[in-house]
């Protein structure tokens, strides 16, 4: 959840002004830990302190408009969201109950994202089981493999209908924004996500969150099923230029990834099993990487064993080529025809080597 927090602070910048806010609270069984205070304009702590007694307090510059901002307790790997107000706010938690808190006295958008949490809670213990019975599968365990990803599937299917549901019911508040844009977006169709956009209050849409979502989802229309897929050109290994327009003939999977994605990394010997066995039909692979250390990319490459064609501007998640289609979570995909038509999205595992026996018969 801290990643997914910091990943959103891409989105917009915060506009201040000069009054304050204030969040205060006591976190029971955390003396001596550090408490660290983030807004959501990028990766660094605009304020700490060391709890004494349990207890803190923060003083906020007031925001133009609504925003996210959190609370991060040394020790636990997700925050606590809230949303500063001109009505003091606090709170009430514990050290093992972090970041769902008991008591909330805020105003709706902290206590819309704090029943969020709590929603979420059961979901993220899950979560942290399935990270480490991935971690124990042998890399030859087929039969494992093909388990933990039912079980992955299933957990993804929860967390959208737990999404959709909260969202639904709650339409007007800054939570279901950012519940759509960090649970549901990697898990949900470029389609399905707009009109759950859509369905919510003007008020979010017009936002600052909302305007880059909308901003995100004209990106995104470009790598549409259908849709002929917008030319691009990035320098490979070697620091020659490589157009995607030069594969028209072929069919080709561009691949986002990045050598520091756990997810991509366990991905790729499904890439790599697929690349094997159809790379003689009229199909490859471009590997866009959102690596910023030219080192670690060219390193996991030659690792993973990736034989294929691979380019980056080493920016990272600005990579322009991810901006320019929208790439909001890694790994995604999608493949394109001979025409340089989009006809799949998003294809891994078994759904990869599927789509591909079907159409390379």
């Amino acid at each position: 959840m801290k990643q997914l927090f910091l990943a959103v602070c891409c989105l917009a910048g915060a506009t201040i002004a000069n009054a304050q806010q204030v969040i205060t609270g006591t976190i029971s069984g955390a003396d001596g830990k550090k408490l660290y205070l983030f807004d959501d304009t990028d990766n660094n702590p605009d304020d700490s302190t060391v709890l004494k007694n349990g207890q803190f307090s923060f003083t906020i510059k007031e925001q133009k408009e609504p925003s996210v901002h959190a609370l991060i307790l040394e020790g636990v790997d997700y925050p606590m969201l809230f949303v500063p107000g001109p009505a003091p706010q606090q709170v009430t938690a514990t050290a093992t109950g972090f970041p769902v808190a008991s008591a909330v006295k805020g105003n709706d958008n902290t206590k819309a994202l704090q029943e969020y949490q709590q929603l979420f809670s059961p979901l993220i213990q899950r979560a942290q089981a399935l990270n480490s019975e991935a971690s124990g599968i042998a890399g030859d365990d087929e039969a494992a493999k093909d388990a933990f990803r039912k079980k992955a599937a299933a957990f993804s299917q929860d967390v959208v209908k737990t999404g959709k549901t909260f969202i639904q019911q709650h339409p007007k508040a800054l939570a279901s924004l950012w519940m759509l844009i960090n649970e549901l977006r990697p898990r949900l169709q470029p389609e399905e996500f707009a009109q759950l956009f859509e369905g919510l209050d003007k008020s979010l849409q017009d936002s600052k969150y909302g305007k880059s979502v909308s901003q995100y989802i004209k990106s995104v229309k470009l790598s549409g099923v259908g849709v002929v897929a917008e030319d691009f050109a990035q320098n490979d290994v070697q620091g020659k230029p490589v157009k995607l327009s030069s594969f028209r003939g072929k069919y080709v999977l561009v691949d986002f990834w990045a050598s520091w994605c756990g997810p991509c990394r366990q991905e790729n010997p499904n890439v790599v099993k697929a690349y094997n066995k159809f790379k003689n039909r009229n199909f490859t692979i471009l590997g866009v990487s959102l690596d910023q250390d030219k080192t670690r990319w060219v390193r996991a490459i030659s690792q993973d064993g990736l034989a294929w064609t691979h380019v980056s501007d080493l920016q990272g998640w600005n990579n322009e080529v991810a901006v320019q289609y929208g790439i909001r979570s890694i790994p995604a995909n999608f493949l394109i025809d001979p025409q340089g038509r989009i006809i799949a999205r998003n294809l891994r595992g078994e759904d990869l080597e599927a789509k591909l026996e079907e159409i390379l018969k």
